[in-house]
C-alpha cells in the first residue's frame, strides 16, 4: 500500500488506515471476529490503527477498544514494528453519552488507563479527543506536553480543533496530527482551512468519517455520480470517495472504520484507486444532501 508521512518527525503509515470504534461500539461484533478485522486490515497494508479509551460502550467500558487492538497485534503473525498504534483522551461515556473532559488530571489518569489497555511503555501518537469549552486549551494542550516529556507518549495530535486553536497548540508542544471530519457531506476542514495549514506546516491529516459515518455512508452506492464512478473503476462507491478525500491533500489520511473483513478489504483498495482530475471535479461539484 502507498504511504504518507504522519507527521513532522514521524515516519510514514499506510494512506489508508483503521478506524476502530464500530468494533467497540453497540452491535460490536465478538472478539474473535474483531481480530479478524484489524488482521484483514494488517494484512491488506494498513499500518495505522487509530482508537480512543472512550470507543467502548459506557464509563464501565473504558479501554474497550484499546483492549482490543492490544489483543489482536499478540495474536498477529505478521511484524508490528511498522504498526502505529494512535488513541486519544479528553472524552467521557457517562451512561453511553458523549462529554467532553480535558481537564489535565483527567488526561493525566486517561493516558495511564491507555498505557495500561495498550500494554505499552510510550504511546505513540497521543491525541486529544476535542477542546474543552470548560477548560482552557493551553491548559489541555499543556498536559499532553508534559506527558511526553516524561516519555509517556512520543508524538501529540489534536482532534476536531479549528486552524486558531492548531496554531496555539503549536506554540506549546510540536504537533504531529490533526484528526477531522472530512467527507463529501461534511468538507468544512477543507473549508475552514484546516487541511491546508497542516500540508503547509507539515501535520498529518487523519480524516475521521470519511464515507460519512452511520446513516450517511448507505446513501453512497445510490448516489449518482459516486456510483457512476464505481461502475467506470470497477469498485465500490465506498472506495471511490475515500480515493475523492485522499485526493484533497498529501498530507491526508484516511481512517474508515470497519466491522467486518469485507470492508476492511475494501477500504485498503482505495489507496490504489486513480481518480482523474474530472472525476474527482464530479464529486467536488455534486450534491450530497444529509437529509
Amino acid at each position: 500500500m502507498i504511504t504518507r508521512p504522519l507527521g513532522r518527525d514521524a515516519p510514514p503509515v499506510s494512506a489508508v488506515g483503521l478506524g476502530g470504534m464500530p468494533l467497540s461500539l453497540l452491535d460490536r461484533p465478538s472478539q474473535d471476529a474483531a481480530v479478524a478485522v484489524i488482521h484483514a486490515s494488517l494484512d491488506a497494508g494498513m499500518t495505522l490503527i487509530d482508537t480512543a479509551d472512550v470507543y467502548c460502550l459506557d464509563d464501565n467500558d473504558i479501554g474497550h477498544n484499546e483492549r482490543l487492538v492490544a489483543a489482536a497485534l499478540g495474536r498477529w503473525t505478521g511484524p508490528t514494528d511498522a504498526v502505529i498504534v494512535a488513541t486519544k483522551g479528553g472524552l467521557t461515556r457517562p451512561s453511553g453519552s458523549w462529554e467532553r473532559n480535558g481537564h489535565p488530571e483527567h488526561l493525566r489518569r486517561a493516558c495511564d488507563r491507555s498505557l495500561a489497555a495498550l500494554g505499552v511503555d510510550c504511546i505513540q501518537l497521543y491525541q486529544l479527543h476535542a477542546p474543552d469549552l470548560n477548560i482552557p486549551l493551553a491548559d489541555s494542550v499543556g498536559a499532553l506536553a508534559d506527558l511526553r516529556h516524561a516519555g509517556k507518549i512520543r508524538w501529540v495530535g489534536l482532534s476536531n480543533v479549528t486552524v486558531a486553536e492548531i496554531e496555539q497548540a503549536e506554540s506549546i508542544v510540536p504537533v504531529t496530527t490533526v484528526q477531522n471530519r472530512l467527507n463529501p457531506f461534511f468538507r468544512e476542514a477543507l473549508n475552514t482551512g484546516v487541511v491546508d495549514h497542516c500540508a503547509q506546516r507539515g501535520i498529518g491529516f487523519l480524516a475521521y468519517s470519511p464515507v460519512g459515518g452511520g446513516r450517511l455512508n448507505k446513501k453512497l452506492p445510490s448516489h449518482p455520480t459516486v456510483a457512476a464512478l464505481a461502475d467506470r473503476h470497477g469498485t465500490s462507491a465506498h472506495a471511490v470517495v475515500l480515493a475523492w478525500v485522499m485526493s484533497k491533500g498529501p498530507n491526508v489520511i484516511v481512517i474508515p472504520g470497519a466491522r467486518t473483513v469485507e470492508h476492511a478489504v475494501d477500504s485498503a483498495s482505495a489507496a490504489s484507486l486513480e481518480l482523474s482530475g474530472a472525476e474527482l471535479r464530479s464529486i467536488d461539484d455534486a450534491e450530497f444532501s444529509t437529509a
